[in-house]
C-alpha cells in the first residue's frame, strides 16, 4: 500500500483534470531530478489519492503517451513512464513563471498587441494556439486581435514547426495607451476581471487552511501545483493601478511560495521512498 496517510482531517481536493495533476507532479518533483521511469502503480495511487478513479488514471497515462508527452516502457507486467524531451521542454518553458516571485506584475504602461489569421489548412491548431496565447497572458479584444500586459515574446508563442504558417500571418507590436484611453474598460473587454479575482480568492480560501494540515505532502503539493497553474492561466498579470482596491494577486503569490517551500522537502522525500520501495526499480 503506497497511498499517503493523513494524520488529520482535511478538505477534499478540488477537482482538477488528471492531466493537470500529472503535469503538476512531473514539473514540481520529477523534471530534471534524474529519476528512472516511474511505474504506473505510483501514478495511479497518487491520482487515486486525489479522487481520480483507476480507469481514468490509466486512460490519462495512455492519452499523454499518445500525445507524445510521456514515453512508455514495459518491464514484465509493469508499465513505466518518463517525460519525453518535448514534455521536458514544455515544463522548462513554464518553470520561470511558475517559480517567479512576482508572476502577476509587468512594467507599468507597456502592452503587447498581436494580430494573426488562421489559415484554413490549419484550423486544427485553433485550440492549441488559443491555449498558448492565454498562457502567454493574452486576452481577446476582438476577432484576430489580442492584447497582453507587458512585453511578450511573440516568437515563443509560434516557435514550434506546426505553427509556421500562422506565424507568417501574425503581426505584433509593443505599445502604450494613448492619453485618454479608458484602460479599466479595455481590461474588462479583454478579460473577465471579476472571474480572475474570484480565482485568486478561491486559491487563497482553499490553501490558507492547509497551514494547519499534516501528512500527505506528495498529494498536497501535486494539488497545490495544479491550482497554481490554473491561476497562472487565468490571471495574465493585469496592472494593479487599473484594478479594484485590494487586488489579491500578491497574497496568492506569497501563499503559494510559502506552501510550496513547506511541502516540497517532505514531498520529495516521500517520492524517493516510494521509488526505493518499488520492487521493479533497477
Amino acid at each position: 500500500m503506497i497511498a499517503e496517510q493523513d494524520s488529520s482531517p482535511g478538505a477534499r481536493p478540488r477537482p482538477r483534470a488528471p492531466q493537470q495533476l500529472l503535469f503538476s507532479f512531473l514539473g514540481s518533483l520529477v523534471l530534471d531530478r534524474g529519476y528512472p521511469p516511474i511505474s504506473s502503480r505510483i501514478f495511479l495511487h497518487l491520482l487515486g489519492d486525489l479522487g481520480v478513479a483507476e480507469a481514468a488514471g490509466r486512460a490519462t497515462l495512455a492519452r499523454m503517451t499518445r500525445k507524445g508527452l510521456l514515453a512508455r516502457v514495459r518491464e514484465g507486467r509493469t508499465a513505466r513512464f518518463s517525460l519525453t524531451p518535448w514534455a521536458e521542454d514544455l515544463l522548462r518553458e513554464a518553470k520561470p513563471r511558475v517559480d517567479s516571485p512576482a508572476p502577476f506584475t509587468h512594467p507599468d504602461g507597456e502592452w503587447t498587441l498581436l494580430s494573426y489569421s488562421m489559415p484554413e489548412s490549419r484550423r486544427d491548431l485553433r485550440h492549441q494556439i488559443r491555449a498558448r496565447l492565454i498562457w502567454a497572458g493574452f486576452g481577446g479584444l476582438r476577432d484576430g486581435l489580442w492584447i497582453a500586459p507587458g512585453r511578450v515574446d511573440i516568437s515563443a508563442v509560434f516557435k514550434d514547426p506546426e505553427f509556421a504558417e500562422i506565424a507568417e500571418l501574425a503581426d505584433g507590436f509593443y505599445s502604450v495607451p494613448v492619453d485618454g484611453t479608458d484602460v479599466p474598460r479595455l481590461l474588462h473587454r479583454a478579460w473577465d476581471v471579476d472571474a480572475i479575482r474570484a480565482e485568486h480568492e478561491s486559491f487563497i480560501a482553499g490553501w490558507t487552511p492547509d497551514r494547519g494540515q499534516v501528512g500527505r505532502p506528495l498529494t498536497r503539493l501535486t494539488l497545490l501545483g495544479a491550482d497554481w497553474l490554473q491561476l497562472l492561466r487565468t490571471d495574465p498579470g493585469l496592472p494593479a493601478e487599473h484594478l479594484p482596491d485590494g487586488w489579491p494577486a500578491a497574497e496568492s503569490t506569497a501563499l503559494y511560495r510559502e506552501r510550496f517551500d513547506t511541502l516540497e522537502p517532505d514531498a520529495t522525500d516521500r517520492l524517493r521512498r516510494l521509488l526505493d520501495a518499488d520492487p521493479g526499480r533497477r
